[in-house]
């Protein structure tokens, strides 16, 4: 059973694809992550919830700069969802 995101997560991410349209396409593709921080907080917000969810992306975004290398960070496993399995 998926986990019912929060009508605040739909704000953020709803935001965040204004930002993927109108945005992104001006300044190009600039993410060092796989999934790209964009997606991550999308994936995030579903996932862990609107409070958490804002805290794993800033986290990840913070990360994101040149002295980082990048390369694969996926979002972590929601622990309460795996022990209702």
């Amino acid at each position: 059973m998926a986990t019912p995101v929060s009508p605040l997560s739909w704000l953020v991410i709803g935001l965040i694809y204004l930002y993927r349209w109108l945005i992104s396409p001006l300044i190009g593709p600039r993410c060092r992550f796989t999934p790209t921080c964009s997606r991550y907080a999308i994936d995030a917000l579903k996932a862990h919830g609107f409070v958490k969810g804002c805290w794993l992306s800033g986290k990840r975004l913070l990360k994101c700069h040149p002295l980082n290398e990048g390369g694969y960070d996926p979002v972590p496993p929601n622990r309460r969802q795996d022990r209702d399995k």
